[in-house]
């Protein structure tokens, strides 16, 4: 069983902003049924570029549930240019943090943000920049190398952890140890 904290279980058990939201003018999606997670993110942004209101539907685990409820509570307010520096860690913090199993939770958070952004600024984002390393999860190797940079990530289990890669047959694992190894070698 996960050790969640009280934050997780309250956004699990009572959720902030749910459903689709009328007059969204950013959307992002994120995740995906195969994998068992899917968060689709609503923002209405102002003229001025600030998110005035955040709504999102998921499917996945109390972990993604909350992780998207909390995201909908801490871009409330926010320029899109602030929100668009949010990190995975960020949703987790606000959460007063995830089991490291389900970090994947919030990077799940942060891609929806990214690509709301986006789709807000008429910004066309390429559907999955790379080569796959994992097929059973469809993460690429430039999906890897940005999650072992931006979390100083050093074994394949806390890849596993944050993006699913190799939790599936396990076939990419020796692949993504040696992109684990690249990205450390390069300083």
């Amino acid at each position: 069983m996960w050790d969640y904290t009280d934050k997780v279980k309250d956004h699990f058990l009572k959720p902030r902003n749910v459903g689709e939201l009328e007059g969204a003018n950013g959307v992002g999606e994120a995740g995906s049924l195969n994998c068992g997670d899917a968060l689709k993110l609503f923002l209405k942004v102002n003229e001025n570029e600030r998110i005035v209101d955040a709504s999102f539907m998921t499917f996945g685990c109390a972990s993604a549930v909350a992780s998207s409820s909390a995201l909908t509570e801490i871009v409330k307010g926010m320029t899109l240019d602030a929100a668009a520096k949010l990190t995975n860690d960020d949703i987790s913090d606000y959460l007063d943090g995830l089991p490291k199993e389900k970090m994947h939770c919030s990077v799940m958070g942060q891609a929806a943000l990214k690509k709301a952004i986006a789709d807000y600024r008429g910004v066309q984002i390429m559907a999955k920049p790379g080569e796959i390393v994992c097929e059973c999860f469809e993460v690429t190797d430039l999906e890897i190398i940005d999650v072992v940079k931006a979390n100083g990530i050093k074994t394949t289990e806390i890849v596993t952890d944050y993006l699913k890669a190799g939790g599936g047959c396990g076939q990419c694992l020796e692949r993504i140890e040696e992109i684990i190894e690249s990205v450390h070698s390069k300083g």
